[in-house]
């Protein structure tokens, strides 16, 4: 799973280089929102979905335990 996420972070800074919108003032989303913005609004949206997902499957198990423990027992379980 981590693979993935990191795939999706690669896709995601592909996709943020939007320059295919730069040009583009004259359509709107629904009415009333440029492309472009809604195009940032979609990207904004997968990359708070991505975030989830690295934070579920890519976070370290023991790093809050660690930080929750005395100084001198987080040391020892460190191997300092």
């Amino acid at each position: 799973m981590k693979n993935f996420v990191y795939a999706l972070v690669i896709l995601l800074i592909v996709l943020h280089q939007d320059f295919w919108f730069w040009d583009d003032s004259e359509t709107l989303v629904l009415g009333f929102i440029p492309i472009g913005l809604a195009y940032h609004m979609g990207i904004s949206i997968a990359a708070a979905c991505t975030w989830a997902l690295a934070n579920h499957f890519c976070w370290p198990k023991d790093v809050d335990e660690i930080e929750s423990l005395p100084k001198a027992q987080a040391r020892g379980q460190e191997g300092h």
